[in-house]
């Protein structure tokens, strides 16, 4: 970027292109000319908390912008920093420097732009400047209060006793309980005082400059520094997170590093889809793979930070900005995106330089004023850094930096946990990155393309280890804003009560309940208003309901056990006593729960009302309490098997649990409560992610959620391996009632991926077919008018040596897809252009492990006839509309047992789709409580307790009933706001209609309207996989 006035800019000093990135301006010097037009306003929020308004040109690109703020400030090592804000999505994402702001920003009077850190280097002594020393501090303390940066209780408290001692000076320890009862930097400070007291005592005659670099010198060496975690999930499935830092790609699961790729083993880093892919050298000595690969929530996170690596790449490896790549003459290959900017070495070369003047700038937080101190000699580099007094002393001047690693015994005592932020960013994320070398694009696909960033030209101006730094960390509000009014809602649903069809239940069609109005709204408005008081309210509503669940165990199937002698004693005490305990703790804690609730509504002891506005210290209390039944947790994976064993070897035991499943007490599968207890673990963490995040630092309930979130991340950690495995268990032995015609689905190394209806081409023409994916074999099966219900099975297609291609044009039929296998073809249509993309997408996700197993799986039906004729019940099955279902499963309600409301199918009927990640969303997207209901062409209001689960929605008279009256499984039903012309004058109310069926609900406030319309929305969409995909990653463990 060039300078005015006839002084070189840094940029023409290294010789860099004009368009170099982030200019460093000397001070005085004024910004280069940018592009005349309508000015306008953008808030910058400063690392100490301040706020700055700057005008630029709308038209104008970001690195406009990120110079103001840089000259601003008089920043000279600008280029180690970045600009963050919430995109339109809510989304958190870089700043590109190079596009215009006004596409980027689209609502500024609303958006408050944050100047944060962007990479961190492997040295804080290559920091030549001591206000970027200071603003890196200034990060650090961020991070430690807000938990991203976990470590030890020491190292917290010496982290803080250097913050302490930059702020208010030399020791007094008057003053420094006092400074530390007003400041609040890490969320379980009260139990540190005493260390962080004593430590500061240690640093007398320590100016601030001097207390900015020990700080940098103890967190440099610690895990998480400059840490952002991206959620995905490795070739096995499991949750892992990647983070990008100045070493290269590090592999974290929960808190724990457990891999790196160094740069220099990394050849090339690319993305295909939702796939990221890493491309190592050749290394005999190594047993990794050549090319390893990650799964991300969608293509756009996947995208984000594949450009957050390409960025770290260029700017840590590099000797010079990358040159842009010519543009295709015809066609474009991949991404065009590069790294544009200085590199370090030339951010080090410059300012090695000197010929900087001493600049005043302020502390906001300190009494003592500071001077850079950068040495006009270019010959002393590091002639700033401060003496080393302390016992931690840093590498002299020059010396090469010392490798990065966690301090010995640290920790996460306080996680950071991801509070509702998936992972990377859609596609405007990093401002400008590195060098792309395009691959070429799967010309079905014209929406996927792969990008590429090859590491073979690699000039490192460095071999040294280094520490991690942070990849853009984004945040969904999942709870913000009015809901679009056309938001259709995706395939889930459940195994739901054994009473009448999912589309005309009786309480939904009768006026059988007891009937509210208006006064209703009065009630409501005596209650609090704040947020906080809402999620605790959620946490004590879905207690209820988990305690509901848990009686289902204890009670009702204890009880049907113990009158006939069926079940062996060794698996009854393999369950029971494993449930009883967590009863009487539940049961505890949610009198406790609403004990709290009802001093915060002012309706006992209203006099001490203030001091219990709080949750944090209930729910810590009690997940420190849950940690001692963690060996009953254990167990129910172990009694899940057993119990499915004991089904398999004894007839008796299997009648009992299928006629126990009938009974309407048990409204989802018998096996689905086995595990309930560790699906609730997942709840609790997301309410308390939800309070972290509403709650400030210096918020008196803040320490105590956060703590709580720090045991609750531990124990989800703990399990989660054990919960994917048991969700997949409990899928596979579910499909299995619903299959006839088949031997040993439930194997070793069988995962379920997706399962939907999809019409298959044969000689008489388009055929209705229902086709279960498996991680080995497809199934394509029909569905027989039998007594049970069940889909017969017709064909296995095994997916080693299958191809997938689209035949529109072939076959002249919407939608359509050729599958090739080894020995058959078959032609399939799907109902929608989205439902054929994650049909093409799930297959070819599932050819390419079969690929890389170990060979074909062997066949596993007990026949496999070929499908060339169609079946009689095919051809009466495809008659069937979805209007006929409710007379199709009344006439067999008093027949034998029957299969004929579970989500299978519901899916046959609404002729779409689930996977297993649906399916895992919905296990964290639960919820109950009281919701107001309406029909379409009726006046009043009735008041129901409503629960939410396994993409359905369960209707109780009140939360004491034992069983639900009716449900209504939500998959292919919209979730819209009601439009003014259908004349619902009332807050809160959303719409659920699919067809002829209408019904309004509405919530008792603001915060459950929105947890609502979140949860049904997760179920709903057919459309938004993409979404529900990077929900779920939002709450990686």
């Amino acid at each position: 970027m060039g300078e005015i006035e006839q002084k070189p800019s840094p940029g023409s000093r290294l010789g860099a292109p004009e368009n170099s990135g982030v200019s460093t301006l000397e001070h005085g010097q004024k910004l280069p000319p940018t592009p005349s037009g309508k000015l306008m306003s953008i808030k910058i929020q400063m690392l100490d908390d301040t706020q700055e308004a700057f005008e630029v040109p709308q038209r104008a690109p970001g690195k406009v912008l990120l110079d103001a703020v840089c000259n601003h400030l008089n920043l000279v090592e600008g280029d180690y920093f970045g600009l963050e804000f919430p995109d339109h999505k809510k989304i958190t994402v870089w700043l590109d420097l190079l596009k215009p702001i006004v596409k980027q920003i689209r609502r500024p009077k609303h958006v408050v732009v944050k100047f944060v850190v962007k990479f961190f280097p492997p040295d804080h002594t290559q920091l030549q400047e001591e206000l970027t020393r200071y603003l890196f501090a200034l990060q650090v303390k961020q991070d430690l209060a807000q938990g991203r940066l976990t470590c030890n209780d020491t190292s917290a408290a010496l982290l803080i006793s250097h913050i302490v001692q930059s702020e208010i000076g030399d020791f007094d320890e008057a003053s420094d309980r006092e400074h530390l009862a007003k400041n609040k930097y890490i969320p379980q400070q009260d139990a540190l005082e005493d260390k962080i007291v004593e430590f500061h005592h240690n640093h007398i005659g320590q100016t601030p400059a001097e207390s900015d670099f020990q700080l940098l010198e103890i967190a440099r060496r610690l895990e998480m520094y400059g840490i952002r975690l991206h959620p995905a999930k490795d070739r096995e499935g499991t949750k892992i997170n990647l983070a990008v830092a100045n070493t290269g790609i590090l592999v974290f699961q929960g808190f724990t590093k457990i891999n790196a790729f160094n740069w220099a083993k990394v050849r090339k880093l690319s993305f295909k889809r939702k796939r990221f892919l890493i491309k190592l050298r050749p290394d005999a000595n190594s047993s990794y793979q050549d090319t390893l690969e990650f799964l991300m929530a969608s293509r756009d996170f996947c995208k984000s930070f594949w450009k957050i690596c390409v960025e770290h790449h260029a700017f840590f490896r590099l000797f010079e900005e990358p040159k842009p790549k010519p543009k295709p003459v015809l066609f474009s290959r991949g991404s065009s995106f590069r790294f544009s900017g200085r590199t370090q070495k030339q951010v080090l070369d410059y300012v090695k330089e000197g010929g900087h003047k001493k600049v005043q700038f302020e502390r906001k937080h300190s009494k003592i004023q500071s001077i850079r101190s950068l040495a006009t000699s270019p010959t002393e580099p590091n002639s700033e850094v401060p003496k080393q007094a302390q016992q931690r002393a840093s590498p002299p001047p020059g010396a090469a930096p010392e490798p990065a690693g966690g301090p010995p015994g640290a920790t996460p005592a306080a996680p950071a946990a991801p509070e509702e932020r998936p992972s990377p960013a859609p596609p405007r994320s990093p401002a400008g990155s590195g060098k792309a070398a395009g691959a070429p694009r799967a010309p079905a696909e014209e929406e996927e393309e792969d990008g590429a960033a090859t590491a073979a030209e690699d000039r490192s101006p460095q071999s040294k280890a280094q520490p991690p730094q942070p990849s853009t960390e984004l945040s969904i509000n999942s709870q913000g804003g009015a809901v679009p009014a056309s938001v259709i809602l995706s395939p889930n649903l459940s195994p739901d009560t054994k009473q009448s069809s999912p589309l005309v239940s009786p309480l939904l069609n009768d006026q059988a309940c007891p009937r509210t109005d208006d006064e209703e709204e009065g009630r409501r408005k005596r209650f609090p208003t704040d947020k906080a008081y809402f999620i605790a309210k959620e946490v004590s509503t879905t207690e209820r309901t988990y305690l509901k669940d848990l009686e289902v165990i204890t009670s009702w199937f204890q009880s049907t056990v113990s009158k006939e002698d069926a079940m062996p004693e060794a698996l009854k005490s393999l369950i029971f006593p494993n449930f009883e305990p967590l009863h009487k703790f539940h049961t505890s804690f949610l009198k406790e729960t609403e004990q709290r609730l009802a001093l915060w509504e002012g309706r006992s002891n209203a006099h001490i009302r203030g001091d219990y506005q709080r949750i944090g210290d209930v729910l810590l209390k009690n997940i420190q309490g849950m940690k001692q039944l963690a060996a009953h947790l254990w167990k129910h994976s172990e009694a899940l098997e057993a119990l499915e064993t004991g089904i398999r070897s004894s007839r008796r035991l299997e009648n009992l649990c299928r006629d126990f499943e009938l009974q309407k007490v048990c409204y989802l599968p018998l096996n689905t409560f086995l595990l309930r207890p560790l699906h609730r673990l997942m709840h609790y963490k997301q309410v308390l992610e939800r309070l972290c995040k509403h709650h400030p630092p210096s918020h008196p309930d803040f320490r105590d959620c956060r703590a709580a979130l720090a045991e609750i991340t531990e124990m989800v950690a703990q399990l989660h391996g054990t919960m994917i495995k048991m969700e997949n268990f409990q899928k596979l032995h579910e499909l299995k009632k619903d299959l006839i015609g088949i031997d040993n689905l439930v194997i070793p190394g069988r995962e379920f991926i997706r399962l939907g209806s999809l019409s298959k081409l044969s000689g008489k023409g388009l055929q209705q077919r229902m086709f279960f994916l498996f991680n080995d074999v497809l199934l394509y099966t029909s569905r027989g008018l039998t007594a049970s219900n069940q889909f017969k099975v017709h064909g296995q297609l095994p997916l080693y040596g299958m191809t997938i291609e689209e035949s529109e044009d072939e076959w002249g039929v919407p939608h359509c897809l050729t599958l090739r296998g080894q020995r058959q073809s078959i032609i399939v249509a799907a109902s929608s252009r989205s439902e054929m993309e994650k049909w093409v997408e799930d297959i070819q996700m599932a050819i390419d492990l079969a690929e890389k197993s170990s060979g074909p799986t062997p066949e596993f039906l007990a026949s496999s006839p070929p499908d060339n004729k169609s079946p009689d019940e095919a051809t009466v099955a495809d008659q069937e509309s979805e209007d006929d279902l409710s007379a199709s499963r009344t006439s067999l309600e008093r027949q034998a047992p029957h299969r004929g409301n579970t989500m299978v199918h519901v899916c046959w009927h609404r002729n779409t789709s689930v996977s297993m990640v649906d399916f895992s969303v919905a296990v964290e997207n639960q919820l109950s409580g009281n919701l107001l209901r309406k029909f379409k062409n009726s006046n009043g209001w009735q008041k129901l307790w409503v629960v939410f689960t396994n993409f359905c929605l369960f209707f109780y008279k009140s939360h004491q009933d034992n069983h639900p009256l009716a449900s209504l499984p939500l998959l292919g039903y919209s979730l819209t706001i009601p439009s003014e012309s259908e004349d619902i004058h009332k807050d809160y109310v959303f719409k659920l209609h699919f067809k002829s069926h209408v019904y309004y609900f509405r919530a008792e406030s603001e915060y459950t309207f929105e947890r609502w319309m979140e949860v049904i929305r997760s179920a709903t969409s057919s459309a938004s996989r993409t979404h529900i995909l990077s929900h779920k990653e939002s709450h990686v463990y």
